[in-house]
């Protein structure tokens, strides 16, 4: 990539990460590219549709949670382990606006650009979530499907004004739902 056109696509992922991070859940493409002072064409010519423009903001926060996920797996309470990544995708999925409901159509879809991501997600959460189960720290009639759904959900919960006060306790019945120890759930946990 020549550097005014990579220097183009970084100022473009910064400015689309600033409005997405920012509440701009509704910003469009053409919004993105006013803002970051390029032209329609050129923001299209890196990112030809929204879907591509969120998979390479989320990428990085992806890669990083499954990498989170392969230093968690080393951890000695598997049920503390899974808590803690769950807490820390929750999170990231929530700085980002409007991001729930592609990255949830995209897991089914395998031509959307997020689907790899989002599979990728998915299956940093299924090995602490099967290691888990396997040392019966945590329910057996789950999957990576569901947890995955669950982080979509806690984050779509903590966006919602009236119910933001609340989103740790959420959080907290939503882990003592998911681990066979019912005691203490995400706060001694966490």
């Amino acid at each position: 990539m020549r550097s005014d056109a990579k220097k183009n696509y970084d100022h473009i992922l910064t400015v689309a990460r600033d409005l997405l991070t920012g509440g701009g859940a509704d910003a469009s493409l053409r919004d993105i590219a006013r803002k970051a002072g390029v032209g329609d064409g050129t923001l299209h010519r890196h990112f030809p549709t929204r879907e591509a423009l969120l998979e390479a903001l989320l990428r990085t926060n992806f890669e990083g949670l499954a990498e989170r996920a392969s230093i968690l797996e080393k951890e000695e309470d598997a049920g503390r382990a899974l808590v803690l990544w769950l807490k820390e995708a929750v999170a990231m999925t929530h700085s980002y606006s409007g991001v729930i409901a592609p990255m949830v159509a995209a897991i089914a879809d395998e031509d959307s650009a997020l689907h790899g991501s989002c599979v990728s997600l998915r299956s940093a959460g299924t090995r602490l979530l099967t290691r888990a189960q396997a040392e019966g720290a945590a329910r057996r009639d789950m999957d990576g499907n569901d947890l995955f759904a669950l982080i979509s959900a806690l984050a779509w919960l903590a966006e919602q004004p009236p119910l933001v006060p609340r989103a740790d306790h959420l959080f907290d019945i939503i882990v003592s739902a998911i681990l066979t120890d019912s005691q203490g759930g995400g706060v001694a946990r966490g």
